[in-house]
Protein backbone atom coordinates (compact mmCIF):
# COMPACT_ATOMS: atom_id res chain seq x y z
CA UNK A 1 0.00 0.00 0.00
CA UNK A 2 1.11 3.38 -1.22
CA UNK A 3 1.81 5.90 1.55
CA UNK A 4 3.47 9.53 1.44
CA UNK A 5 5.15 11.79 4.04
CA UNK A 6 5.79 15.11 3.69
CA UNK A 7 8.50 17.11 5.24
CA UNK A 8 10.37 20.33 4.64
CA UNK A 9 7.78 22.81 5.75
CA UNK A 10 8.09 25.62 8.43
CA UNK A 11 8.34 29.28 8.73
CA UNK A 12 9.95 31.75 5.96
CA UNK A 13 10.00 35.15 5.93
CA UNK A 14 8.13 37.12 2.41
CA UNK A 15 10.20 36.25 -0.82
CA UNK A 16 12.28 33.76 0.57
CA UNK A 17 12.14 30.00 -0.70
CA UNK A 18 11.20 26.06 0.57
CA UNK A 19 11.45 22.98 -0.84
CA UNK A 20 9.04 20.33 0.12
CA UNK A 21 9.75 16.48 0.04
CA UNK A 22 7.36 13.59 -0.19
CA UNK A 23 9.22 10.44 0.37
CA UNK A 24 7.19 7.18 -1.02
CA UNK A 25 6.86 3.77 0.47
CA UNK A 26 5.45 0.69 0.14
CA UNK A 27 4.74 1.28 -3.87
CA UNK A 28 7.23 2.66 -6.48
CA UNK A 29 6.32 6.35 -7.75
CA UNK A 30 7.41 5.30 -11.93
CA UNK A 31 4.12 5.00 -12.30
CA UNK A 32 2.05 7.25 -10.29
CA UNK A 33 1.19 11.20 -11.33
CA UNK A 34 1.52 13.07 -7.97
CA UNK A 35 0.47 16.89 -7.24
CA UNK A 36 1.04 18.83 -4.35
CA UNK A 37 -2.12 20.50 -3.31
CA UNK A 38 -2.57 23.02 -0.18
CA UNK A 39 -5.14 23.98 2.35
CA UNK A 40 -4.94 27.84 4.17
CA UNK A 41 -7.84 27.91 7.55
CA UNK A 42 -11.38 27.94 6.77
CA UNK A 43 -10.68 27.32 2.75
CA UNK A 44 -10.87 24.49 0.35
CA UNK A 45 -8.02 22.14 -0.43
CA UNK A 46 -6.76 23.60 -4.04
CA UNK A 47 -4.20 22.34 -6.64
CA UNK A 48 -0.83 23.48 -6.73
CA UNK A 49 0.63 21.41 -9.31
CA UNK A 50 1.25 18.35 -10.94
CA UNK A 51 3.51 15.90 -12.99
CA UNK A 52 2.98 12.36 -14.63
CA UNK A 53 4.94 9.73 -15.12
CA UNK A 54 5.90 11.04 -18.67
CA UNK A 55 6.82 14.20 -17.21
CA UNK A 56 3.90 16.36 -18.23
CA UNK A 57 3.90 19.35 -15.64
CA UNK A 58 0.76 22.14 -14.57
CA UNK A 59 0.54 24.66 -12.35
CA UNK A 60 -2.04 26.82 -10.65
CA UNK A 61 -1.80 30.38 -12.23
CA UNK A 62 -0.87 31.42 -8.83
CA UNK A 63 2.11 29.99 -8.52
CA UNK A 64 3.06 29.81 -11.93
CA UNK A 65 6.74 30.67 -12.20
CA UNK A 66 7.65 30.94 -8.72
CA UNK A 67 7.04 26.50 -7.84
CA UNK A 68 8.70 23.97 -9.58
CA UNK A 69 7.76 20.49 -9.17
CA UNK A 70 10.26 17.57 -9.71
CA UNK A 71 10.29 14.08 -8.93
CA UNK A 72 12.89 11.48 -8.56
CA UNK A 73 12.10 7.99 -8.98
CA UNK A 74 15.64 6.66 -8.03
CA UNK A 75 14.81 8.22 -4.60
CA UNK A 76 10.80 7.29 -4.83
CA UNK A 77 10.57 11.31 -4.10
CA UNK A 78 8.63 13.71 -5.65
CA UNK A 79 9.97 17.41 -4.55
CA UNK A 80 8.05 21.29 -4.36
CA UNK A 81 10.13 24.08 -5.18
CA UNK A 82 8.90 27.17 -3.52
CA UNK A 83 10.31 30.36 -4.25
CA UNK A 84 9.36 34.18 -3.87
CA UNK A 85 6.77 33.05 -1.32
CA UNK A 86 3.96 35.53 -0.57
CA UNK A 87 1.36 35.39 2.53
CA UNK A 88 -0.82 34.16 0.67
CA UNK A 89 1.09 30.76 0.20
CA UNK A 90 1.13 30.07 3.52
CA UNK A 91 -0.87 26.90 3.86
CA UNK A 92 -0.81 23.27 4.84
CA UNK A 93 0.47 21.13 1.98
CA UNK A 94 -0.22 17.96 0.52
CA UNK A 95 1.54 15.66 -1.85
CA UNK A 96 -0.94 13.18 -3.72
CA UNK A 97 -0.58 10.42 -5.75
CA UNK A 98 -2.40 8.46 -8.14
CA UNK A 99 -1.83 5.19 -10.83
CA UNK A 100 -2.53 6.48 -14.30
CA UNK A 101 -1.36 6.31 -17.50
CA UNK A 102 -2.94 10.31 -18.55
CA UNK A 103 -0.07 12.33 -20.55
CA UNK A 104 -1.80 15.21 -19.14
CA UNK A 105 -3.03 15.56 -15.63
CA UNK A 106 -5.78 17.60 -13.75
CA UNK A 107 -5.25 19.84 -10.66
CA UNK A 108 -7.95 18.64 -8.84
CA UNK A 109 -8.72 16.54 -5.85
CA UNK A 110 -10.50 13.90 -7.23
CA UNK A 111 -8.22 12.94 -9.32
CA UNK A 112 -5.48 11.62 -6.80
CA UNK A 113 -6.43 8.64 -4.65
CA UNK A 114 -3.30 8.68 -2.24
CA UNK A 115 -2.85 11.61 0.12
CA UNK A 116 0.12 12.64 2.71
CA UNK A 117 -0.70 13.63 6.29
CA UNK A 118 0.55 17.72 5.06
CA UNK A 119 2.90 19.79 6.01
CA UNK A 120 2.90 23.33 7.20
CA UNK A 121 3.98 26.50 5.67
CA UNK A 122 3.84 29.78 7.48
CA UNK A 123 4.78 33.00 5.31
CA UNK A 124 5.22 35.94 7.46
CA UNK A 125 7.93 38.69 8.64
Amino acid sequence: QLQLVESGGGLVQPGGSVRLSCAASGVTLNGYTIGWFRQAPGKEREGVSCITRLGFRNYARSVQGRFTISRDNAKNTMYLQMNSLKPEDTAVYYCAADLGSSVVCALSTGSFGSWGQGTQVTVSS
